[in-house]
């Protein structure tokens, strides 16, 4: 009879973190640390948000990153709202923020008023905050101190005004104030109608 030789086994162990924390646990650990910062914790279809100063905005956010049991590693998402006539501070700055290896998330709102629309950028925390910051800049007009080559990114340089500001006109500037290279654009289509297709 034929012997079987012994195959090699190779043991596999898969480790997986336990599930997080719930938002609103994670909400009541930040005003435990930073409770002259938090404003309010405020709940909207089960999405927790926590409203903050911005004074120490960096510092809050650092803290949601570092710390081993939030471990707040993935910047999802950063964006501005314009709350103009309807809040007594215009703008937020939101930050929605995951952990890759808890699988929690919360989200940040920092108020950033209209005559002063100054706020940490948190490049050194994510990276890819970097397009992000300037997107909000070029939209919005907050300003992110810090940010390595604050820039518009979508709008022309010599663009002015911020499109998504509640009162930006909806129709853009008066055609003669309009982007230099747009009235060429428009004036060079005009002079190629006799060149159009009617077929």
């Amino acid at each position: 009879m034929r012997e079987v030789e012994p195959m090699a086994v190779t043991e596999v162990r898969v480790s997986v973190y336990p599930a997080g924390l719930a938002p609103q646990a994670i909400a009541e650990k930040i005003k435990e640390k930073f409770p002259e910062q938090v404003i309010d914790i405020a709940e909207f279809r089960d999405q927790v948000s926590v409203i903050v100063k911005r004074d120490q905005i960096f510092q809050i956010l650092r803290y949601l990153h570092d710390d081993p049991l939030l471990s707040l590693d993935h910047l999802q998402d950063l964006t501005a709202v314009d709350y103009q006539k309807k809040k007594e501070i215009r703008f937020e700055v939101v930050y929605n923020l995951y952990s890759i290896r808890y699988r929690h998330h919360i989200r940040i709102r920092a108020q950033v008023p209209e005559n002063d629309t100054k706020i940490a950028s948190v490049v050194p925390i994510w990276a890819g905050a970097d397009w992000h910051e300037r997107e909000c800049f070029d939209m919005f007009g907050i300003e992110f101190s810090g940010h390595p080559d604050l820039r518009r990114i979508l709008m022309p340089e010599d663009w002015e005004g911020y499109p998504l500001r509640k009162d930006y006109p909806l129709q853009g500037p008066a055609l003669e104030n309009d982007w230099p290279e747009f009235i060429q654009v428009l004036k060079r289509s005009k002079e190629l109608r006799e060149f159009e297709w009617e077929g």
